[in-house]
């Protein structure tokens, strides 16, 4: 009886041993398959909007195409046509677009 006590705290402690083996390879998975990713989008994003200037095409979240006409701190001012300026968040421009990309549209 008391080998067989001994035998089974020693398989106890092999668990443990084989939880770290499988917890730190999930988590480097984790790292590399998820947050590397979203790390690097954002930085992209940041690069983007700091290198916005007057006059870029560019294309918010919500879908809706200007051309930069004012920019300030953190908003934008897009202009849809003569007559219609919006303001915007900086955050909320989601990607710039090649240059005549609105002409192209309205023709």
């Amino acid at each position: 009886m008391l080998l067989a006590t001994a035998a089974g705290a020693a398989g106890q402690g092999g668990g443990l041993m084989s939880f770290l083996v499988m917890f730190v390879p999930l988590i480097l998975i984790m790292y590399f398959m998820m947050i590397r990713p979203q790390q690097k989008k954002m930085k992209q994003h940041k690069e983007m909007m700091s290198a916005l200037e007057k006059g870029d095409e560019v294309m918010t979240t919500g879908g809706i195409i200007g051309k930069i006409s004012k920019i300030k701190d953190d908003y934008v001012v897009l202009s849809l046509s003569e007559e219609m300026d919006i303001k915007f968040q900086k955050a909320s421009i989601a990607q710039t677009l090649p240059k005549g990309t609105i002409k192209s549209i309205e023709e």
